[in-house]
């Protein structure tokens, strides 16, 4: 080997020096100092004997793990850490760390810029969790100095009901009877009507998980609101107290109009209050009713898709000018829309 050691001349000298007639441990011996040589002249060898290599110009010092055996680095020799085993694909989660466990909490106080995702990511949590154990009903509510529950696991809190055995709630929500006796320290497999229990690795519904963070409806139309949700005084006296069951948009003639949410069209006609109007119906109890239309330009029975267009912006009705009447019913009762658009 040009410019290194020659381990066959080295053995071919060995030979000589001992004879080729030796007994059978100094045979031994031989092949142990030629494989310690053979491993010396290896580059792991010669990393362990010599220390660190001198750097060599255009070459990096650090070692890719890439291109190390295996593709991993062998950095500690403790074995393979949490982080590494964790990025492992194909392996089994290690029991102890899918172990039930006893429900704790720390207190948070919300700071500026936190969101119910920012919270999320900070505790390694899901929003969920965050949002049930807390009762959070509107997250665009929450206020800097709030102080919020943390527990140390994902879960929902679930009110028992009638009927309810200890059984059917873990079937219900896909986990084990027995997460849920550590988590809550229950001692009896017998639940209480109403009783607040937290259920590990539980989620919330995501219709209402949407309601809660706004992100169930999508904007009609773009424009300045004119009148929110709620009581005020009549626009055409500016007088007395009258409840108005929906949000007007202010938007010039003839702007399009398009579905909040996917749905079947119920009705599409006119009105003496809503003019031409168009209501859709959507699932989980939802309806939608988009009044003051000048065109109407969808039928009753139709199939829409969130924001496919179903009319034109007007003053038709009882109006004071070109906007939009924007009403959300929930199981046939009015609900404010603004918190539930995203």
């Amino acid at each position: 080997m040009k410019g290194g050691l020659n381990i066959s001349s080295v053995y071919q000298r060995i030979r000589k020096s001992i004879g080729t007639h030796v007994p059978w441990y100094k045979t031994l011996l031989r092949w142990m100092m030629v494989a310690s040589l053979a491993y010396y002249m290896s580059p792991l060898g010669g990393l362990v004997f010599a220390g660190k290599p001198q750097k060599q110009a255009g070459v990096s010092e650090e070692i890719d793990p890439e291109q190390a055996m295996g593709g991993l680095s062998f950095e500690s020799a403790q074995g393979p850490t949490l982080e590494t085993v964790s990025f492992v694909e194909g392996l089994p989660e290690p029991a102890e760390f899918s172990r039930p466990e006893l429900l704790l909490y720390t207190s948070y106080t919300i700071q500026q810029g936190d969101t119910i995702g920012v919270m999320a990511q900070k505790f390694g949590l899901n929003q969920d969790t965050i949002i049930s154990v807390n009762g959070i009903t509107n997250a665009r509510t929450l206020r800097v100095d709030q102080t919020l529950r943390i527990p140390n696991q994902d879960g929902i809190l679930y009110f028992v009901k009638n009927g309810d055995t200890l059984s059917s709630v873990a079937k219900k929500f896909d986990t084990t009877m027995q997460s849920i006796l550590m988590a809550n320290e229950l001692f009896s497999e017998n639940l209480k009507a109403n009783a607040s229990i937290f259920i590990p690795g539980a989620k919330l519904d995501l219709i209402d998980l949407q309601e809660i963070n706004g992100d169930l409806f999508a904007w009609p139309v773009r424009g300045r609101i004119t009148s929110n949700y709620g009581y005020r005084s009549s626009p055409f006296t500016g007088q007395g107290r009258q409840f108005h069951s929906g949000m007007d948009i202010g938007v010039p003639m003839g702007t399009p109009i398009k579905a909040a949410m996917s749905g079947r069209v119920a009705i599409a006609g006119y009105d003496s209050v809503y003019g031409n109007y168009v209501v859709i119906s959507h699932h989980s109890g939802y309806r939608t009713l988009y009044g003051h239309m000048s065109v109407i330009r969808t039928k009753p029975g139709a199939y829409v898709e969130t924001g496919e267009r179903i009319g034109d912006a007007g003053s038709t009705g009882l109006s004071t000018g070109p906007h939009l009447h924007f009403t959300v019913y929930k199981n046939g009762v009015t609900v404010n829309p603004r918190p539930l658009i995203k």
